[in-house]
């Protein structure tokens, strides 16, 4: 079975707070411009709501408020409705060399990142479960984020190992992969506050 890593460069501080922000203008906009994404969403996930989980917009609709939730094995549901609000509020990044990957493509990125020297970020860290509180946690969808300063550091990394000259050999998909995450990097360098929200599902 294949993954998906989908990557967003946002203000994370601002991203974060629109969870338990309570903003009734925000749920409006998604209801009435993204309904038909939402009814989708609800047609895909059909049998878990008949078990009980909540739809898509009410899943929405507490993490916006911050709760109530519903029962752990709904979790995904809080999820993913974040990531809609980052989907919503961020610029999609291109995953071209991570959707879809098997197996453990992540670590093996996070390998030739580090033998390129940067360690202050990681790939395979958004398929952990860094939801902002009080979201409950879940296995899918991962979430990770790279903040401003961690992006800043990474590149400093990196600019510090070509300083160096003589790169190590690494697999072609491998260099692919790293210079996409550092295109990622670069998108936030030059905007205040802006980094990296991904989730894996």
């Amino acid at each position: 079975m294949s993954s998906s890593l989908s990557v967003y460069l946002l203000d994370v501080a601002a991203t974060r707070a629109l969870v338990a922000s309570r903003d009734e203008q925000l749920l409006d906009v998604i209801r009435s411009k993204f309904g038909d994404d939402l009814a989708r969403d609800d047609d895909w996930f059909k049998s878990e709501i008949e078990d009980g989980a909540p739809t898509a917009y009410e899943a929405l609709r507490a993490v916006v408020h911050g709760g109530p939730f519903s029962e752990e094995e709904h979790a995904f549901q809080y999820g993913y409705a974040y990531k809609r609000l980052c989907s919503l509020t961020g610029s999609f990044l291109d995953n071209s060399s991570f959707t879809p990957h098997r197996g453990d493509w992540l670590s093996v990125v996070d390998e030739g990142l580090t033998a390129l020297g940067i360690t202050a970020v990681s790939v395979e860290e958004f398929g952990y479960s860094d939801l902002p509180a009080p979201l409950p946690r879940t296995y899918m969808p991962g979430c990770g984020q790279w903040t401003h300063e961690q992006c800043l550091r990474a590149l400093e990394q990196f600019e510090a190992t070509k300083a160096k000259g003589q790169p190590p050999a690494l697999e072609p998909e491998v260099v692919e992969a790293v210079m996409e995450c550092i295109g990622w990097l670069r998108h936030a360098e030059s905007r205040s506050g802006f980094g990296v929200i991904g989730f894996v599902s």
